[in-house]
């Protein structure tokens, strides 16, 4: 299982988040994924990119990124 976050680019990989926006659970037949949209929508309109992976969780949850 996996979270999405918001994280400062500065910030090492594993290192402190701003935010966890949703999970990911690749386990499951099928995947479970539980993104906050709202929250999405808001960071997404402050400037934050999202990562090649996060961008096609949004993208198969119908979420503009």
């Amino acid at each position: 299982m996996w979270r999405v976050v918001v994280a400062d680019e500065r910030a090492k990989r594993d290192g402190r988040v701003i935010e966890t926006v949703g999970h990911y659970n690749a386990q499951t037949e099928p995947s479970t994924v539980k993104l906050d949209e709202a929250r999405i929508q808001d960071w997404l309109a402050r400037g934050a990119q999202p990562s090649q992976t996060v961008k096609k969780l949004l993208k198969t949850q119908g979420i503009a990124g």
